[in-house]
């Protein structure tokens, strides 16, 4: 690492393509996220090391730090840190170069442009110049991945991007209120109408076929419409265990970003 630190809000599957990029170009890249992360896209996602310990996305590894100590000796090792942060507190001692909101939440959930020499926003909910120094374009088509230094991404649709020709039809969301259990395993090959997990005994089916790219944590508490799995109808097994081309595209421009701004 070229001991240049870059702290990332979030280890979503987003997050964690510009973590890896990051990593690639020899910066030093920590993670912070909330005590029970929600991700879908599991297999691609380094907020997996807050359950596991460790994981590896496409020979990278990610390991959780139990304090911001901890996590400079994981990435002095040459891995990138994850830490449980939720009130980013580890940005007061560490000072790093730049900060990445990658959280996705479509809003601003508190970043401020102060927060690091330089200051990146994933998405809607950030104005470049006033909230962070520049926002990268988040959503799917031409402007995927532009480096904005002046404005705001593209509004939130509420309308899922498509993949395969299909949107709203390839996610899946539960059905009731309880505690989420899968069933069946990130990268099975489903039919339209299976069962591929339960909320308290009530089933969450598939409304397409493909292969299941994305499911939630078993354990974890749910409400009804909660996004807690996602179907990729071009079926492609391998698509699960790698980085996908929105979060490289995302990621190339944070780079972009960070390379002009510093």
């Amino acid at each position: 690492m070229s001991g240049e630190l870059v702290i990332i809000k979030g280890a979503g599957d987003l997050a964690t393509g510009v973590a890896h990029r990051l990593a690639r170009s020899r910066y030093g890249v920590l993670m912070l996220e909330i005590p029970e992360p929600t991700v879908i896209r599991r297999t691609v996602s380094y907020a997996e090391a807050v359950y596991q310990g460790e994981c590896m996305v496409e020979g990278i590894t990610a390991q959780l730090a139990e304090s911001a100590q901890a996590a400079a000796a994981i990435i002095g090792a040459g891995k990138i840190a994850v830490l449980v942060d939720p009130a980013w507190e580890s940005l007061k001692t560490l000072k790093p170069k730049a900060l990445v909101d990658a959280i996705i939440a479509k809003r601003n959930l508190g970043t401020k442009i102060s927060d690091a020499p330089v200051v990146i926003g994933l998405g809607p909910g950030f104005v470049a110049g006033k909230d962070v120094h520049a926002v990268v374009e988040t959503e799917r088509g031409h402007d995927l991945g532009r480096v904005i230094l002046s404005g705001a991404a593209h509004p939130d649709t509420g309308i899922p991007g498509e993949v395969g020709g299909y949107g709203v039809e390839r996610l899946l969301r539960s059905p009731a209120s309880g505690t989420f259990q899968g069933i069946g395993q990130i990268g099975d090959v489903v039919k339209a109408g299976e069962t591929v997990a339960m909320v308290d005994g009530t089933p969450v089916t598939t409304v397409i076929g493909g292969v299941l790219r994305g499911l939630l944590c078993s354990g974890l508490r749910v409400n009804p419409g909660f996004k807690v799995g996602d179907v990729d109808p071009r079926c492609t097994r391998d698509n699960c265990f790698t980085i996908s081309d929105k979060a490289r595209s995302v990621a190339g421009g944070v780079l972009e970003a960070l390379l002009h701004l510093q």
